[in-house]
């Protein structure tokens, strides 16, 4: 199998392209960047290529993706910086990243008969209520751009293909970038007390483990919509943050607040990012393990 990774230079990508140097499968990794940061210690970096992509160049797109005709995409670059996915001056680039780079890939890989996973967001619905959103829920009603970006990459990608898989996740964090953990570990070593909103509910998703789940679900072709994020429970951002500091040894203080005393940032929040991971099991794939424990692996590895 020969598979073609997209955002290889971002958080997901980069574990993806880790995996996949594992399990010695051949792939190539594409992203903006004009050299490629590279893959974990211990795995041989030669073995895994790079080309320098720009998903929202068509004419790229299906030249790069046509020559080297993998049996799969895994469709990992996106803009995911929501808030400022809201400034107009921004707006197009969202599009024609998240929207347009989604639609070329897509059609490339029909004319090609390749699958492709699609990586989306619990964005995409309205937060609304307490009940986890199911892979199959129609009710999108995006409150951001970016949410309403991510749902019309899910919709074309559906329309355009019969072999995908449009996987939502929420909550990210990865060696290879910026997130929640390691703006937490910055803030509290400078700040005795953070205030971290306590109303907005989900789970985490470290990036490692959803790399294993998605290259052990590229390799069947049990298609369709799945949600996935560690295992553990619901919890909100201030609970995160509690464990964080306590895993960290910090001694800072964590207040909870409602968004609204938090303040209000340029794109609105989902109050309920609760996912039904039920799917996979159903499917036979391996849930992520523990949030807990994701925290704890993840902390060894940026401390190595």
């Amino acid at each position: 199998m020969k598979i073609l990774v997209t955002g290889v230079n971002g958080q997901l990508g980069h574990d993806v392209m880790n995996e996949l140097a594992k399990r010695n499968i051949e792939a190539l990794g594409c992203g903006r960047a004009l050299t490629y940061k590279g893959i974990r210690r211990g795995y041989a970096m030669e073995t895994m290529a790079y080309r320098q992509l720009d998903i929202t160049n068509q004419r790229q797109v299906f030249e790069t993706i046509q020559e080297y005709h993998p049996d799969a995409v895994i469709h990992c670059a996106a803009w995911t910086a929501v808030d400022a996915a809201e400034e107009s001056e921004n707006i197009p680039k969202v599009l024609a990243t998240n929207v347009d780079g989604t639609k070329y890939i897509a059609e490339v890989c029909k004319e090609i008969d390749a699958k492709m996973i699609y990586l989306s967001t619990d964005y995409v619905f309205d937060g609304q209520g307490t009940k986890p959103w199911k892979p199959e829920e129609k009710n999108y009603k995006p409150l951001s751009v970016y949410g309403q970006t991510k749902l019309e990459g899910e919709l074309v990608v559906a329309e355009t293909l019969s072999k995908y898989f449009i996987v939502r996740i929420a909550w990210v964090f990865g060696i290879n970038g910026n997130n929640f953990v390691k703006t937490m570990l910055k803030m509290g070593r400078t700040h005795d007390i953070l205030r971290v909103v306590n109303d907005q509910i989900g789970t985490p998703t470290y990036t490692y483990d959803l790399a294993r789940l998605l290259v052990d679900m590229v390799e069947t072709d049990k298609y369709g919509y799945y949600h996935t994020t560690n295992e553990g429970g619901y919890i909100s951002w201030y609970d995160f943050a509690c464990e964080i500091f306590q895993q960290a040894g910090y001694n800072t203080k964590v207040i909870p607040v409602t968004t609204a005393e938090y303040g209000l940032s340029k794109a609105k929040r989902p109050f309920n990012s609760r996912l039904d991971k039920s799917k996979l099991l159903e499917n036979g794939f391996e849930p992520l393990p523990d949030w807990k424990d994701a925290l704890k692996r993840y902390l060894v590895e940026i401390r190595r």
